[in-house]
């Protein structure tokens, strides 16, 4: 990528979601390809890792996940923009719990390149980011209303 096309990115998140038992049905993948499809959102890199038993962390070829010919996960072979490396992989497995899989997504919101492109030009720039977990969402949701209290939507 050249530097005029990084001004014109949206935000670059990513997340990696464990698979207990290595059990992938691939339905998740279907609504990333929709995302994809819309606009919304552009894959700079997709790959599966799995930790054994033994703690050790591999990383796993789209073809070893499509064993039953069920989950077509050819649409996303080369998704790499190089952005992860052996590093993250090794941190990533230590997230996870032995004898499980991940999928470590790195996307582009692209719905959001608009916004950051104009923030860019004005001169500002991010300096605090974060996730609230759905959870500690309800959590807190539930505490208000049995404080008698209502959120505000």
């Amino acid at each position: 990528m050249m530097s005029n096309e990084f001004q014109d990115m949206g935000p670059v998140d990513f997340v990696v979601i464990e698979f207990p038992g290595n059990r992938m049905t691939g339905k998740a993948l279907a609504l990333v390809l929709d995302l994809v499809d819309r606009g919304i959102v552009r894959v700079l890199d997709l790959t599966f890792v799995r930790k054994d038993t033994d703690g050790s962390v591999v990383a796993m070829e789209l073809r070893d996940l499509d064993d039953d010919g069920e989950l077509d996960l050819s649409v996303f072979e080369g998704s790499s923009s190089g952005l992860l490396g052996q590093d993250d992989i090794d941190e990533a497995g230590m997230a996870l719990e032995p004898g499980n899989s991940a999928g470590i997504l790195v996307y582009e919101n692209v719905w959001a390149a608009p916004l950051a492109r104009e923030l860019r030009r004005g001169g500002a720039q991010l300096v605090a980011g974060g996730r609230i977990p759905v959870q500690a969402l309800l959590a807190s949701l539930d505490a208000v209303e049995a404080e008698g209290g209502s959120a505000a939507a």
